[in-house]
């Protein structure tokens, strides 16, 4: 499989290459030049496969012949050692929980397969690669973790400060090794932005491999389409019309999953569910993209004003704005309306959520009031456990949570950062 840019700037190129410049040189996200659909049968016999067994068929076009299969397989075996059940709320809701990796958030899948990748590429290579990463909150964490001490890799993770959880903090501020965190005085889009003028930095680039740990890279974006394949094969059997809805800000994820329907997953429709960045739900209405300053919310991994990977979507349905709006709805929530959700479920179901899947939830209903469909079952996506947003958790459902043993293993350790403030900072630390 070769990738091409979609600014159409830039040489095509090979999976491997993709992953290590992670940006083309064009300043375009790559993607793939085909999607061959799975067959019909490995729909109708998901049952009886196992997830290592669905993600490797999955994932196999879009790595071939970058990585063998014999490595590939034993990768996707790695990163798959944790469960993603579906928990029913109702009969017309569900949620899928992506947490019970090792940062408890869903981007461990995305992380520890592009860990690998760069791993198994970097094997017989002297010269180092930096993996070069902005985070909003849960990126940072699964990142550190997944690439903690992978040989001839070094990862540097910029971070707004105040603006992401004390526990997220943590999680990529206490691992020492070959992971450093930057402390950003801004938003997530300045740290965003540093990235990206980094990767076009000549000055920088000629005296080191830079790579990028975000959804931007295809390593990291495309295996998250395994978990909606693994929530098809939980519910397949008892609904006809499965929707799947998606707390979204980079849309990394989402995109995914449209992947995922691009190969074949029966899939009705998907919600994006926003917090108060909502280009997007502002998009499907005007059809304008007006990409605005983030603002801060208590869904903060969603505080993301330009979504990078929306480009993906506009490509996979060729740019057409009314196939794009049949398959994709999106609706907007304050933090009030995320508080109510969660408290709601709470009360209602006995269920915890964090912020994101709150919104997640919100965007859920609100589809579901717009299409009366007896035979739609909604499914939104638990990105993360809601002890990491312990102080919003608490204060909503007014019961104190227990930390789970990965979030205590990460309380106790002192953070280190390096506070920084413009791209020169960031040059002069990456140059020395």
């Amino acid at each position: 499989m070769n990738y091409y840019s979609l600014n159409h700037k830039a040489p095509n190129t090979t999976f491997k290459d993709a992953v290590i410049k992670g940006l083309a040189p064009d300043k375009g996200l790559y993607f793939p030049e085909s999607i061959t659909p799975l067959s019909k049968e490995f729909f109708e016999n998901i049952d009886n496969l196992s997830n290592v067994d669905i993600a490797f068929e999955a994932i196999k076009q879009f790595v071939s012949p970058g990585i063998p299969d014999a490595i590939l397989k034993t990768i996707v075996e790695e990163t798959l050692s944790f469960d993603f059940p579906v928990v029913k709320l109702n009969d017309h809701i569900s949620t899928l929980e992506l947490f019970h990796g090792p940062t408890m958030a869903f981007k461990d899948v995305g992380a520890r397969f592009m860990a690998r990748c760069l791993g198994y590429f970097n094997q017989n290579n002297d010269r180092e690669v930096t993996v070069l990463v902005a985070t909003s909150g849960d990126t940072g964490g699964a990142v550190a973790n997944g690439f903690l001490g992978v040989k001839g890799v070094n990862v540097v993770i910029l971070y707004p400060s105040g603006k992401v959880s004390d526990i997220q903090e943590k999680q990529l501020t206490t691992l020492g090794q070959n992971i450093k965190a930057l402390e950003i005085h801004g938003t997530f889009d300045d740290c965003q932005a540093m990235v990206k003028t980094a990767f076009l930095d000549e000055n920088l680039t000629s005296k080191m491999q830079l790579t990028s740990a975000n959804s931007i890279n295809v390593a990291r974006w495309l295996p998250q389409l395994f978990y909606f394949m693994f929530a098809y094969k939980q519910l397949h059997k008892t609904y006809k019309n499965i929707v799947f809805t998606v707390p979204s800000g980079n849309f990394g994820n989402i995109c995914a999953g449209m992947m995922a329907q691009q190969l074949g997953l029966p899939v009705h429709h998907f919600v994006a569910a926003n917090n108060a960045n909502n280009v997007v739900t502002r998009y499907l209405i005007s059809q304008l993209y007006e990409p605005k300053p983030s603002v801060q919310t208590i869904s903060n991994a969603m505080d993301v004003g330009a979504p990078s990977n929306f480009v993906r979507i506009q490509e996979i349905y060729k740019n057409n704005f009314e196939t794009l709006k049949d398959n994709l709805s999106s609706y907007s929530f304050t933090d009030d309306k995320t508080k109510e959700a969660m408290l709601e479920m709470f009360n209602n179901y006995n269920y915890v959520a964090d912020p994101h899947g709150a919104v997640g939830y919100l965007g859920c209903n609100a589809y579901l009031k717009e299409n009366p469909d007896p035979d739609a079952h909604c499914v939104f996506l638990e990105t993360a456990h809601p002890t990491k947003f312990l102080d919003v958790v608490e204060e909503v459902v007014k019961e104190k949570q227990p930390l789970p043993e990965q979030i205590q293993s990460v309380m106790d350790k002192d953070k280190v950062s390096v506070k920084i403030s413009t791209y020169e900072d960031l040059k002069h630390f990456l140059l020395t």
